[in-house]
């Protein structure tokens, strides 16, 4: 196998990077050139995951030089062997709605891990139970106005309110946190529990950017003994809700990772192994301002765009001339404006910029028009088609 490293590529990066393949019994030899530095990884890499080590923001490049004969087997990976081996045993939830009581279901539906979960509302809280996905409410949730959850309502509570076993529903009891909320909420959720995390335990928050997120959690996680990690998975529904989510959301879905340190292999891992049970199609690590540019383009624009479209006093006639295109164009204008104004807010200057790129493109469209340049027009309309081939392969 052959990593092509970026020139940015720091000394203490590419050291842990071969660490963790020298984990993984790979040996490794690495050439530094002008233009580029090249790592080889001699051994059976089939069980390396070229995916994920592409994703790594040092990394610009992996080709897997497969052996005569040996056949490549990345892609039947055990996931039940892999969260296994992340030693997870409870899993906690922290929001229930659709993209929260998601991970609920698919770690109930996928693994033998006991899940917990909190909501604002208790009666979504006490649903779940109901319906099986979770195994209890956690307690010890130190809200948002100081007060602290104390209910210790268990799926396996006796009729006389004993709990059948010796185990505890506590946040500190949770190996893996998964924190579904607003931004701001997933912060002060951070802050407010940072003493009832269980020491060691993986933390990760599902919110809709990182910068902030990532900014104010680091070092409380550092503080507190233990680790977080920003996350977003690529994944939804046009309606919210626990009643909408589903156990196979995240199937073959991307999940978007921000650790501490991006060339942290064994984190990395780690991470994946844990979210085995999700079934996402791929792992894709950054930086927390490289997913706050790459959001602002690939969602909030959309969302933008799409809420600006059907605006135009034309839609209300639209039935009887509508296909395709139109669905496509105004599924997303249906939207939470609280949840995506504080979003739009917090990540203006992204947005600002995209903003001010599509708008000069159509004014360029608008001026062809106006001056009935066909050939203006022609030359901007093919310009768009080249660039979609190019971006995504046509």
């Amino acid at each position: 196998m052959i990593a092509i490293l970026e020139n940015n590529a720091t000394d203490d990066q590419i050291e842990k990077l071969t660490d963790w393949f020298e984990e993984q019994g790979m040996r490794c030899q690495l050439s530094r050139g002008e233009f580029q530095t090249i790592l080889g990884i001699i051994g059976d890499t089939s069980k390396l995951d070229t995916e994920l080590i592409g994703s790594l923001d040092i990394v610009k490049s992996v080709t897997r030089i497969t052996n005569p004969g040996k056949k490549d087997n990345q892609k039947s990976r055990n996931k039940d062997g892999d969260f296994h081996r992340s030693g997870i045993k409870t899993v906690g939830i922290i929001g229930l709605g659709l993209i929260g009581g998601s991970f609920a279901k698919a770690f109930k539906d996928n693994s033998n891990a006991r899940v917990l979960g909190y909501n604002r509302s208790s009666s979504t809280t006490h649903f779940a139970i109901m319906d099986g996905t979770l195994d209890g409410e956690l307690t010890g949730i130190i809200s948002s106005t100081g007060t602290q959850n104390t209910t210790t309502e268990n799926a396996n509570n006796n009729a006389d309110g004993n709990n059948d076993g010796d185990t505890s529903n506590s946040l500190s009891e949770c190996d893996l946190v998964i924190i579904s909320l607003y931004n701001q909420a997933i912060i002060d959720f951070v802050r407010n529990n940072a003493k009832n995390f269980k020491k060691g335990a993986l933390v990760i928050d599902a919110g809709g950017l990182k910068r902030r997120i990532c900014r104010e959690c680091f070092p409380i996680a550092k503080e507190n003994g233990f680790i977080f990690a920003g996350g977003h998975p690529m994944a939804g529904k046009k309606f919210s809700g626990y009643k909408y989510s589903t156990g196979k959301l995240f199937k073959d879905a991307s999940m978007i990772i921000v650790p501490d340190e991006s060339y942290d292999m064994f984190l990395i891992e780690r991470i994946k192994d844990s979210l085995a049970p999700c079934n996402f199609g791929r792992i894709t690590v950054t930086s927390a301002d490289k997913h706050d540019q790459m959001i602002a383009f690939t969602s909030e624009m959309a969302h933008i765009v799409s809420n600006a479209y059907i605006k135009s006093p034309t839609a209300r006639e639209h039935l009887g001339f509508s296909a395709g295109s139109y669905k496509d164009m105004t599924r997303v204008a249906w939207l939470n404006e609280d949840m995506w104004t504080e979003i739009f807010m917090e990540n203006k200057d992204n947005l600002i910029y995209e903003l001010d790129t599509i708008i000069n493109y159509l004014g360029e469209y608008k001026k062809a028009l106006e001056t009935d340049d066909s050939q203006f027009l022609h030359d901007i309309l093919r310009d768009g088609k080249l660039a979609k081939e190019e971006v995504d392969g046509i």
